[in-house]
């Protein structure tokens, strides 16, 4: 009885470790960056299927703004990549919704700052 119930208790958290979630991402979640980045670089917890993974960047109108080259990068598959022209001072959204290699699809955003 106690290893079925001990085995219920870790279930959740496997089957919740199968989704491919935000790690950490450059610019960093809610920071401020005194330059405009060349890119944003988003990691994940797991693999990401590159043809249904993708990065947008938007200005605080909804502009998308970045270069429309999101992209999975071909040396490290849980990293998702868009490149940006120059941006202005202000706040910029980044969007993200990734395929993980196994068929979990996740999706979210954050914010990031240009002051100069």
């Amino acid at each position: 009885m106690l290893l079925g119930v001990l085995a219920l208790a870790v279930l959740p958290v496997v089957r919740a470790g199968a989704h491919a979630f935000l790690d950490h991402a450059n610019p960093a979640v809610g920071s401020t960056v005194r330059a405009s980045p060349a890119q944003v670089r988003v990691w994940f917890t797991q693999h990401l299927e590159p043809a249904f993974s993708t990065v947008r960047v938007l200005d605080r109108s909804g502009k998308q703004v970045d270069n429309g080259d999101s992209r999975v990068d071909t040396a490290n598959a849980t990293l998702l990549v868009v490149s940006l022209p120059a941006l202005g001072p202000g706040t910029y959204k980044v969007i993200w919704r990734v395929l993980s290699v196994d068929a979990h699809v996740t999706e979210g955003d954050f914010t990031f700052d240009v002051s100069q």
